[in-house]
């Protein structure tokens, strides 16, 4: 058995590489091999979102605050809300973060698959990110 103490990880921001605006990333836990699981908790000040993207083996997101907004390739805005949970597939291109009025935090969990969680891509543009096209 292991425990992670609640603040015994550094918070770490964003890198501007992957995310456009302010972005917190707590890491939770990454298994120990042979187990291939990483969980962290990500917290996206209004505007804040990622740059488009895809896992290798999926990826699901917990919303635990806030109101943010998620988008797959060629589909329409999605709004999320606390107790959401949104299932990406493996390879399915995708962008997720805040409304541009209200902060949104979310628990990300993703396996690796040699080695690897994530694919980012190019940044999701202000018009892209604006463009009202929610369901």
């Amino acid at each position: 058995m292991e425990i992670n103490r609640s603040g015994s990880q550094p918070s770490n921001k964003g890198p501007a590489d992957w995310f456009t605006g302010t972005v917190r990333v707590d890491p939770l836990f990454q298994a120990p091999d042979p187990a291939r699981v990483a969980c962290a908790s990500v917290t996206f000040e209004p505007s804040a979102r990622t740059a488009w993207h895809t896992h290798p083996l999926g990826q699901t997101l917990i919303v635990t605050s806030g109101l943010g907004w998620v988008e797959r390739w060629g589909g329409p805005i999605e709004e999320i809300r606390p107790g959401d949970v949104v299932w990406f597939p493996p390879g399915e291109k995708h962008w997720h973060g805040a409304t541009p009025t209200t902060a949104m935090s979310h628990i990300a969990i993703q396996e690796a698959l040699d080695g690897k969680v994530v694919d980012w891509m190019e940044k999701v543009s202000d018009q892209e990110y604006l463009c009202l096209r929610k369901a």
